[in-house]
């Protein structure tokens, strides 16, 4: 293999000569071989955007007027970027100390060899094009970083707000699908009222309803940008018509409502938005958790559980136990539920951490934020088309579990009065009769009165009937 030898601050290293990453993201490579875990695709992506517009405002600003092929050769490398085409080249670990110069310096050298290439040169003939002076000039890893990040988010929130969205509405069909499966309704899993099983489901599509505005409102906390504020957000280094004009230039590239943030300090060193974004991808992997977890248990059995749903039979569940299927899409949405917050937890203490000026561990803000995104979308995709699109009830279950239960007597209290009820309650427990047959036997109700106090209408409506007759029905919408 041959070699270049290029320099640093540091002293010579010896690069492959085909190389398109520098001696930067070699001392690079060498420092952090912490996680084994790439730099996202969409901060790449994102990082490429960030650089065409920043030489795109340096072209419009008069620089490599006397040398137009360099910069059509550095768009052309920022343009490849963007578009994934150099992602193999993006060496570093995604944690790293140094608040991501790492990965600025490794996106530099990339762009800038890749240019090389495209004008006809050898890697590493930073005569004709430098990674620092060209493709990083007027910029900092302080502005850059940050911005691809707000960047590589926000268009990361997209597809999962179009997954929350199609969960949402998963939901809401089942809804209308088991409006009439009357149930047992449990609080601290104990039995407590009838329910419908469409009503529990109608709870679940608005949990997810909420979840979609609060992502929907990321946007608004992550469109605005330090672009331009160069090391600490005062500038230093770069003329005032490229500030005022990069983030705009940057907003064309993308298609996003970016804006230039008005104090430019405060959005370097303070980074709390990412905490708040954080936290509303932790409530929807709460919602995640818990909502799974009820399928989960709703399913349990089949036989010797409460088994009023079936779950889509999606593989095989026990290598010793015959025609055991677990429910494995529930259970992996809720680790990957686990892990977001986890995340959380992490993102909240780097964010707290940052010291005056600058937050040195945006990396890692990165990494987790970004992870989070990416699995969270998935994870609501898989749940919907594996688990939630095929639900399906056990009716004969459920509507053994209200003539069976005590859980029934709620609904008749306002027929027969509390202490009537709470005397055919005890009679039935020991005698061992069902409430419902106790309560025929007993002639306080017929077998069609009993049916029409527990039918879906009656257990659906809000509020108490007009009346105690035993003869009052319940209507749709009463």
């Amino acid at each position: 293999m041959s070699y270049r030898t290029e320099q640093d601050l540091l002293g010579e290293r010896l690069v492959p000569a085909d190389a398109l990453y520098g001696i930067h993201t070699l001392r690079a490579i060498e420092n952090f071989p912490l996680s084994g875990r790439p730099i996202a695709p969409a901060l790449i992506h994102a990082y490429g955007a960030v650089k065409l517009a920043c030489a795109r405002t340096n072209h419009e600003q008069g620089h490599w007027a006397k040398t137009p092929d360099t910069f059509a050769a550095l768009e052309g490398a920022c343009e490849e970027m963007v578009a994934g085409f150099l992602d193999e080249q993006i060496y570093v670990d995604a944690l790293q100390g140094g608040a991501g110069t790492s990965t600025n310096m490794n996106v530099n050298e990339v762009l800038a060899n890749r240019a090389l290439q495209l004008l006809g040169h050898e890697p590493g003939d930073y005569a004709t094009l430098s990674p620092m002076d060209d493709v990083n000039l007027h910029q900092s890893t302080n502005d850059t970083y940050p911005t691809a990040l707000r960047v590589a988010a926000l268009q990361m929130l997209e597809p999962l707000e179009k997954n929350l969205v199609a969960l949402q509405e998963a939901f809401q069909e089942k809804e209308r699908e088991f409006a009439d499966v009357v149930k047992v309704a449990r609080t601290q899993l104990q039995d407590a009222v009838l329910t419908t099983l469409g009503r529990e489901m109608s709870a679940y599509g608005e949990a997810f309803s909420r979840d979609r505005w609060r992502i929907y409102k990321c946007s608004e906390r992550l469109r605005t940008v330090n672009l331009g504020g160069t090391a600490i957000g005062t500038g230093l280094g770069a003329p005032r018509q490229y500030i005022f004009r990069v983030v705009e230039t940057l907003r064309e590239i993308t298609g996003l409502g970016l804006a230039r943030a008005e104090n430019l300090v405060d959005a370097t060193q303070n980074v709390d938005v990412f905490v708040e974004v954080s936290g509303i991808l932790k409530a929807c992997a709460t919602n995640l958790v818990k909502i799974a977890g009820d399928l989960r248990l709703l399913s349990s059995g089949p036989d010797a559980g409460f088994g009023e749903l079936y779950l889509p039979p999606r593989q095989p569940g026990s290598s010793i136990m015959p025609g055991k299927v677990n429910p494995v899409i529930p259970e992996a949405v809720t680790q990957v539920g686990l892990l977001i917050q986890a995340h959380d937890q992490a993102i909240t203490q780097a964010c707290s951490m940052g010291s005056l000026d600058l937050n040195p561990f945006l990396p890692l803000v990165a990494d987790a934020l970004l992870r989070s995104i990416h699995i969270l979308t998935n994870a609501c995709e898989i749940f919907r088309t594996h688990c939630v699109e095929g639900l399906d009830a056990n009716r004969e279950r459920c509507a053994a579990h209200v003539h069976d239960a005590t859980a029934s007597a709620t609904a008749l209290v306002e027929t027969l009065g509390y202490e009537t009820t709470s005397a055919l309650l005890h009679e039935a427990s020991e005698s061992g009769e069902s409430l419902r047959e106790l309560a025929v036997r007993s002639g306080l109700l017929t077998e069609a009165q009993f049916e029409e106090l527990t039918r879906p209408e009656c257990v659906m409506q809000l509020g108490s009937r007009p009346s105690k007759s035993p003869d009052t029905t319940c209507g749709e919408g009463e």
